[in-house]
């Protein structure tokens, strides 16, 4: 049996005609890339996301309880000096890394481009979500007399843009050789009956398999082994969109080493019970962020005898990790969660669809899942007007408006 046979095999055994019938009309280089592509995707597990649309999501509301925190407001002169020196420690020994996950587009916010490329209009003339970034991590190399490696997770889509972005702007003043940009993986997008998309192409349409990919990405991009070479011992992970993140937190820091933990999360409290964020929580004794659509209304609801939010603990995209937690993580296959998106293909015929309503599972892994494969974390609570300023939306909640009233507003109490 030739290759083509073995790939004819394989796309009829799991319901793929569709592509054979595309292959039968391809010639020479279309036709042996889309051969290439067909024999490196794994079938059985596309199929088994595709099979797990069909089943509701069942939590069982016993088996959760809510986690214990410390709330950084609240902790006391000598708490926050073992903290702090803890943290530091780590950072101005060379043994902290940073990773910013920015594989996203800007469409939602109107912005043609990678979302770390939109600019924010703060002080009247702007600054990107980059260089905002950039000098965050610039003012804790100065205050640690350090340079904190600083990886940059791309997607296949934004990887060349982000890097050219970064290059006319000169890194905004980082050192290059210690910024490293690495892509992130992608699955194939199924349709509503399980037939995979092909695109424009002519190769089967693909999507970025969600942040909770990073961890395998660090592995097969040899990022990881690079940050073993550096003597990088923890790893902030955090995400492109949020104007006041602090990514060199030495609370956060000192805390996770005080509690010997291996995974440490910073949080702010919900908005309200119905706020659309994961929740921190501990299921079958393993620390879970619930995404708020999987959580009953019930718990949502629910207090505790301070009249505060059992479920309060919003997931901020504030991670920090061991190396040999990423390690550990990047080994296991994380669970997938399925959303159903727009997107257009190309049919038997060769011709293009454009759909006007949502026709596709796209499958992502999320990072928090990958907390379950622990038995603690440690969480410290902050204030969504110090930690959180997310740009997210065009308009109204989390939009470029209120985070650059966080933003300009966080500085000035710093003054």
């Amino acid at each position: 049996m030739d290759r083509d046979d073995g790939v004819f095999e394989l796309l009829k055994e799991y319901n793929q005609q569709h592509i054979i019938k595309l292959l039968e009309k391809l010639e020479g280089k279309e036709k042996e890339e889309l051969v290439e592509q067909i024999s490196k995707v794994d079938f059985h597990q596309i199929m088994e996301l595709y099979e797990n649309t069909k089943k509701d999501i069942e939590i069982k509301e016993n088996k959760i309880e809510e986690i214990h925190y410390l709330d950084k407001a609240k902790l006391n002169k000598a708490e926050m000096d073992i903290f702090n020196e803890l943290g530091e420690k780590v950072i101005v020994s060379g043994h902290y890394a940073v990773i910013t996950m920015a594989g996203g587009q800007g469409t939602r916010l109107g912005h043609t481009g990678p979302k770390g490329t939109f600019k924010l209009d703060v002080y009247g003339k702007g600054k990107y979500l980059f260089e905002i970034l950039a000098e965050n991590l610039k003012e804790a190399n100065k205050k640690y007399n350090t340079i904190i490696p600083w990886y940059i997770m791309t997607s296949r889509e934004n990887n060349d843009e982000t890097q050219e972005f970064l290059e006319k702007n000169n890194y905004f003043g980082y050192d290059k050789n210690s910024v490293m940009l690495f892509e992130q993986g992608e699955l194939p997008l199924v349709n509503l009956e399980g037939k995979m998309l092909i695109g424009k192409d002519m190769k089967i349409k693909e999507a970025s398999d969600g942040n909770g990919g990073v961890f395998t990405s660090l592995r097969k991009t040899g990022m990881l082994a690079d940050m073993k070479e550096r003597g990088v011992k923890w790893i902030f992970i955090g995400g492109v969109d949020n104007a006041i993140l602090k990514m060199a937190d030495t609370t956060l820091l000192g805390m996770a080493i005080d509690k010997n933990v291996e995974i440490a999360s910073k949080s702010v409290v919900k908005a309200n019970p119905h706020e659309k964020v994961g929740v921190f929580c501990k299921m079958n004794g393993h620390p879970k962020v619930i995404e708020y659509s999987e959580l009953p209304k019930s718990m949502a609801e629910e207090v505790d005898y301070n009249g505060e939010l059992k479920y309060g603990e919003s997931h901020i995209m504030c991670n920090l990790f061991t190396i040999e937690a990423i390690e550990k993580i990047s080994k296991e296959p994380l669970i997938y969660h399925s959303a159903v998106k727009k997107n257009s293909y190309i049919d038997e015929n060769g011709i293009e669809i454009i759909p006007d309503m949502p026709n596709s599972y796209k499958f992502e892994a999320f990072i928090f899942d990958s907390f379950e494969l622990f038995d603690d974390i440690a969480i410290l609570r902050g204030k969504r007007e110090d930690d959180f300023a997310p740009v997210k939306n065009k308009d109204g909640v989390d939009s470029p408006k209120t985070a650059k009233e966080l933003y300009e507003k966080y500085w000035e109490r710093q003054c």
